[in-house]
């Protein structure tokens, strides 16, 4: 069983929630957490964005800022920043850590995470997300500046490399050297976006060179996958991205094995209902426009699998309301149990 401390946290098992761009937000950070996950992650945030905004007229609509917003519900959570200008990132940081900043509320992160692993085209022409890779000098100087802004913990979430050349276990020395307090690592390049496979071999190799936490994350969609990466890599904690759409529960069948008691796989009925509260705190939080907008997507990831799913799909992808989407799942209660 893995298990580690960060700061003035101690994960026991070091289970973790992946930040997943328009995912994982505070709702469902919250849901994840009260299924299991010990630590979470806010969406990533552009560190230029947040610092631009603030420096605009007073009465201007924070944009940005509510993406950084923490509930105790979601806690231990850090605050993800992407970005490639180290005094913008520092300054980001420091406003983060300290709530000082024009659009905040709720509670403090316990960290501040560094991204240098998004593949999207768009940042990584900007130098930003996995381009740091490609430089890594400039990568341990954010490092560094964002270290002296705050006295949370930093940490980094790369990938194997930018392309087949990989130097993982050299870029993360470097960081480590660079003041770096976790690493979190994907066992793929850049070039390889999402397939093929993870690489464990990777993060063993990272793992084996580096004295902080090191956490792996990639293709962890059941149980086993779980074992096998902890068991090939000496990692001290995973990451559930993918593996958690649609299925909350995976933290606490996690949880259950590594305290040694039985996990009952949730019911059809269960994990409906479970997608239904889900639903009605995205309208509850983000108003019926938006809310059942982010819900739509989401609701498909619950009913994958399910007998009647496709028929499902063309009726939630236009569901106009949460009722709309209750009698939906009545539907499929019908054709399941």
């Amino acid at each position: 069983m893995s298990g580690f401390t960060l700061g003035e946290v101690t994960l026991s098992h070091g289970v973790c929630l992946a930040p997943m761009a328009g995912v994982t937000d505070g709702v469902f950070r919250a849901l994840c957490r009260r299924a299991g996950a010990e630590y979470t992650v806010s969406e990533m945030i552009s560190a230029k964005a947040l610092c631009y905004e603030q420096k605009g007229r007073a009465g201007a609509v924070a944009r940005t800022a509510p993406l950084a917003r923490l509930t105790n519900a979601e806690m231990p959570a850090a605050v993800q920043l992407f970005g490639a200008e180290p005094d913008l990132m520092a300054e980001a940081a420091r406003r983060l850590a300290a709530g000082e900043y024009r659009g905040a509320g709720g509670v403090l992160p316990v960290a501040i995470d560094i991204n240098m692993g998004c593949p999207v085209p768009k940042v990584v022409k900007n130098g930003e997300g996995s381009a740091l890779l490609l430089s890594p000098d400039l990568a341990a100087r954010i490092v560094r500046a964002v270290k002296d802004a705050v006295s949370l913990p930093v940490t980094v979430k790369m990938r194997a490399g930018f392309d087949e050349k990989r130097g993982a276990a050299d870029f993360a020395a470097q960081m480590e050297d660079a003041g770096a307090d976790m690493l979190v690592v994907h066992g793929r390049t850049r070039t390889q976006f999402y397939a093929p496979g993870s690489d464990n071999a990777v993060i063993a190799a990272v793992k084996a060179r580096v004295q902080i936490p090191v956490v792996g994350n990639g293709d962890l969609f059941t149980l086993d996958d779980v074992i096998r990466m902890r068991a090939e890599t000496g990692c001290d904690g995973v990451m559930i991205a993918r593996g958690a759409l649609g299925n909350p529960f995976f933290f606490s069948e996690i949880a259950a094995f590594d305290e040694n008691r039985p996990f009952t796989p949730p019911t059809v009925r269960e994990k409906l209902q479970t997608a239904l509260d889900h639903a009605r705190a995205l309208t509850g939080e983000k108003g019926a426009r938006v809310g059942l907008s982010e819900a739509r997507k989401h609701m498909l990831w619950y009913c994958k699998g399910l007998y009647g799913a496709a028929k499902a799909k063309n009726r939630l992808v236009r569901a106009e309301s949460v009722e709309e989407i209750r009698a939906v799942f009545e539907m499929l209660l019908e054709e399941n149990e």
